[in-house]
């Protein structure tokens, strides 16, 4: 009966939309709840302002939670598909990182305070963040316990919140936005010319043979090689093709359309929005097709926001959300064209044969340009549905400030996959001894076209792409001033959160949560939260496991006391603390049940027959349970010089407990794999910073400027690691997530060098025939051997810190904005096809970080190890010589913008009319060498650099 009883967690939805819908105004004792759209002005430059709570009814200054937000202005100058993209550099303690530019998958990682947030559109979890930006309201991060509490199991890792727009009590406003922009790649590697690349890979097979005598010296290139590489004189036998020239274009264009109508009287109010974008990559086409072949990305979409007033006290609304999107890219997709990219050195073959057939050969069966031209097509569509409906009755007859309110939430999402794909022959040409020249197929195709239509995608275990969630609330709550100076507010939630993922079974989290918060005068406030919540995914009686998360919460408005209040100069002062408890469900799919695969099918006699067998999975955890998080934050808001300065600092101390991880301490005698268990414990902690200054409007000009900053320490408390016979080998008490590596030492100089190299400490990795301009490493505990004792923590040891700086101006119709965002204490490992020379067996890539090579000649001055040819177990294995400082600054958006005067857009008749450019990834400065970009440095799908124009008019 109590799963029955309890609804879902209901607790955030309530508290997020109303947050950001509803305020509270004091008068005569009585509280009266409206709709506040002051809220939608206060000026985001004001950092310390923008904290909205998490409660119902609860004025900013009313909580003790850490919240900061941003808003439309903002985030429309940048043309991104992806709402998270607008983030990066906004939001103190939020880190992005963008790992790869492809239309429709240039989504970004999102980390809060070290962990992944959830995301929350309208207070709902839910996954779709590929939206419109036109009509968010604002996105607001969730950073502590308090701020959310009332999601119970789902609110350790923090929160970020999209608040779509609504419509508000006035005359008709219809804005129409067109925007165009084209995009070039911000980083591309440097691979050789066919010259270089055939010069160093004989260097390489050089090097290999002072070793090992018998190494293959079919991969080195005769003297008449390097001579037709050198003159191009023999483009079909000795090519030169670069191959990123060859297949992509240097730019590609991204349209938006955006059109939205709001508006609304004292019954309704209204706002809707229909949007369309078309995001081109950088692929070339070819004629030679009816279709295209290109990686691209079109989104059509539309919202309908709808609150009506039925009577004086009862309200309702509906919302509803539909979006329709087309993915294109080749029949190899786009990346493994990506991958052939770093496989495919200038001189692998000629792209074409004299008689029009692609080229290749045994060692290089695939064509690049046949992969990009003539191998079909994959297509998916994808369609979304979101339906928000709510009914909310006012009680004041009973007792002023009480209400209820019932809600209902649907979401459908549907993923279908169109492969048209079909394999591309290349041909080998051979010339026979009388000069007869044939051509033969280097690969046999093993299949034909592919004609498939599917409803797949990569969510589920079965790998179907639909998806539906159905949403129920149910809320009270009471908020009220007594003598104008005691005020309170009580909200109750239930809720019911049923996700289904595919063919999967499915996952519900349900359960009811409150909030009460107590202020006195303004002055001093006491807050309270707890959740009482849990999954289905559980082995008890009735598959839910809940779990008890209480938040206590105290804040001190000083600026309300009367010794601050004679300063005139004080607008806010504000000291708050919380501290509490909340979860985070991952219980895996009926991982407490113990599953059996099929296996290998034994034979009996002379056939297999029907035989079949199975094999035991990994082990069952029947005590899997929730992930806990023990939370502690203090901030500290202030703005001063009517309200020119602003500034928020928080410091913030998590402790997580109960963490899935697998044991350290298994063994493989068991002749199985271990479950995850909640036996691992982590430790974050931290400061944020905000400040910012705006300068009110003199005259024609005006300015402002906020800055952010985040500085993240973390601790692996237990990680049930084995026990190590060195102190520097242990993982607990490193940071979370800390790379363990060799210390190199630079490159061995010369034969003398390497001879000495036991008795100066250092060395190569056991079994390892050490030359001159080979790494040597530290020998760390003088045992005069390399090997996984030898293996230190290395990459930065201060904090993680990211930044942000936001400034612009305005002078009469003309505005400029700059938004600047950075990290620092940031490492990334370059490694594989994308930055080592010859891997695949001696024939794939290099590039011209292999030019600063160690040789005879050049010793002293070395950027790079001596050339080798595929794997090198020693220059090639994890060391700081290959985890690279990447700190980096990067001017994510730059926009101009003018408005016309108002008598030149009345002229036409428009109320206003705004034209603009802005930018996306103009400039970049990093610690990162080799023209490598800090975010994606491994030869993926690179990051765009965009160039938009626009025009916004408003009716």
């Amino acid at each position: 009966m109590r799963n029955k009883s309890l609804l879902k967690e209901i607790a955030i939805i309530i508290s997020i939309c109303a947050s950001s819908l509803i305020a509270v105004a004091q008068k005569k004792g009585k509280i009266v709840v409206k709709n506040d759209s002051s809220l939608t002005k206060i000026d985001p430059l004001i950092l310390n302002k923008v904290n909205f709570p998490l409660n119902i009814a609860v004025l900013p200054e009313n909580t003790t939670s850490s919240t900061q937000a941003v808003y439309t202005s903002s985030l429309v100058k940048q043309p991104v598909s992806n709402v998270l993209n607008a983030l990066t550099g906004r939001l103190a303690g939020l880190n992005t990182q963008q790992i790869t530019g492809q239309p429709g998958f240039d989504g970004v990682v999102l980390s809060l305070r070290g962990r992944t947030p959830i995301v929350l559109i309208d207070g709902i979890p839910r996954q779709l963040t590929s939206t419109d930006l036109e009509g968010i309201e604002s996105v607001t991060v969730l950073k502590d316990a308090m701020a959310t509490a009332m999601l119970g199991v789902r609110g350790a890792n923090g929160a970020v919140l999209i608040t779509t727009k609504n419509g508000v009590r006035g005359v008709q406003q219809i804005s129409l936005t067109v925007q165009s922009a084209f995009q070039k790649p911000l980083s591309l590697l440097k691979p050789l010319n066919s010259f270089d690349y055939a010069t160093l890979r004989n260097e390489a097979v050089a090097n290999e043979l002072r070793v090992n005598p018998n190494f293959n010296t079919g991969l080195r290139f005769s003297d008449a090689d390097l001579t037709a590489y050198q003159s191009h004189s023999d483009p079909v036998g000795h090519p030169d093709v670069n191959w990123y020239n060859q297949i992509l274009k240097s730019s590609a264009p991204l349209n938006r359309y955006s059109l939205n109508v709001s508006g609304g009287n004292k019954t309704v109010r209204y706002f809707t929005e229909v949007e369309h974008l078309y995001q081109d990559g950088l692929l070339k086409t070819s004629d030679i097709n009816t279709y295209n072949t290109n990686q691209y990305f079109s989104r059509y979409l539309i919202r309908s926001n709808v609150d009506i007033d039925i009577t004086k006290n009862v309200s309702a609304g509906i919302h509803v959300f539909g979006s329709i999107a087309n993915e294109n890219e080749p029949g190899v997709t786009t990346a493994t064209l990506f991958n052939s990219f770093l496989t495919t050195p200038n001189n692998a073959y000629n792209i074409y044969n004299a008689n029009g057939s692609y080229g290749g050969n045994t060692t290089f069966r695939n064509n690049l340009q046949g992969q990009a031209f003539s191998s079909g097509y994959q297509q998916n569509y994808s369609r979304n549905l979101i339906a928000d409906f709510y009914v909310k009755r006012t009680l004041d007859e009973v007792t002023p400030g009480l209400y209820v309110k019932a809600s209902v939430a649907y979401t459908s999402s549907l993923s279908e996959n169109i492969n048209r794909s079909k394999p591309v022959i290349a041909y080998q040409q051979t010339i026979s001894n009388t000069g007869d020249v044939s051509y033969g197929p280097a690969l046999t195709p093993t299949s034909a076209q592919i004609n498939t239509n599917l409803i797949s995608g990569t969510t589920g275990l079965d790998g179907l792409g639909q998806f539906r969630q159905n949403y129920f609330e149910l809320s009270t709550g009471w908020n009220r001033t007594f003598n104008n100076a005691h005020d309170f507010n009580v909200a109750v939630l239930a809720n019911s959160d049923s996700k289904s993922d595919g063919a999967n079974l499915p996952y519900t989290i349900q359960g009811i949560s409150a909030r009460a918060s107590y202020t006195y005068k303004k002055k001093y406030i006491a807050e309270f939260a707890e959740a009482y919540n849990g999954s289905n995914y559980y082995l008890t009686d009735n598959h839910f496991k809940y779990g008890f998360f209480p938040v206590f919460g105290l804040a001190w408005n000083i600026a309300n006391e009367d010794f601050i209040q004679r300063l005139s100069w004080v607008n806010t002062l504000k000291l708050s603390a919380n501290f509490g408890r909340t979860g985070n469900d991952n219980p895996g799919y009926f991982v407490y049940l113990q599953r059996y695969n099929n296996a290998a099918a034994p034979y009996f006699g002379t056939s297999n027959g029907a035989n079949t067998s199975l094999a035991e999975g990994t082990l069952a955890n029947p005590n899997i349970t929730y992930e806990k998080a023990d939370k502690f934050n203090i901030s500290l808001q202030a703005s001063v010089l009517n309200n020119r300065l602003g500034f928020t600092v928080d410091y913030y101390y998590n402790k997580f407990s109960d963490l899935l991880i697998q044991r350290g301490q298994n063994t493989s005698l068991i002749g199985n794999s271990y479950p995850n268990e909640n036996i691992g414990r982590n430790q974050y902690s931290g400061m944020e910073f905000q400040l910012s200054w705006q300068n009110p409007k003199s005259g024609d000009f005006s300015y402002y400027a906020s800055f952010n900053a985040g500085f993240q320490q973390s601790k692996v408390l237990y990680a049930n690691e084995v026990a190590q016979p060195y102190d520097y080998m242990q993982r607990t008490g490193q940071k979370v997530g800390q790379a363990f590596g060799y210390v190199a030492e630079g490159f061995f100089q010369d034969q003398a060098d390497v001879n000495n190299a036991k008795q100066n400490g250092v060395g190569v990795v056991t079994g390892y025939i050490a030359q001159p301009g080979d790494i040597k490493y530290q020998d760390q505990n003088k045992d005069g051997l390399i090997n996984q004792f030898d293996q230190v923590p290395i990459g930065p040891k201060g904090p993680y810190i990211t930044y942000g700086a936001d400034l612009g101006f305005k002078y009469k119709n003309f505005d400029m904005s700059f938004l600047f965002q950075g990290a620092a204490n940031y490492n990334v490992y370059l490694n594989g096809n994308s930055y080592w020379e010859f891997q695949n067996n001696g024939f794939g890539q290099a590039y011209e970080q292999q030019l600063g090579r160690f040789t005879s000649t050049n010793t002293a001055g070395a950027t790079y190890p001596r050339l080798s040819i595929g794997n090198n177990s020693n220059n090639q294995t994890f060391s700081t010589f290959w985890y690279r400082k990447a700190d980096f600054i990067r001017l994510k958006n730059l926009q101009v913008a003018y408005t016309l005067p108002i008598k030149y857009a009345k002229a036409v008749k428009l109320s206003s009319v705004k034209l603009f450019a802005n930018g996306v990834n103009l400039f970049t400065v990093t610690s990162l060498k080799g023209g490598l970009d800090p975010e994606v440095y491994n030869g993926l799908y690179p990051i765009q650099r965009v160039f938009n124009f626009g025009i916004t008019a408003k009716l």
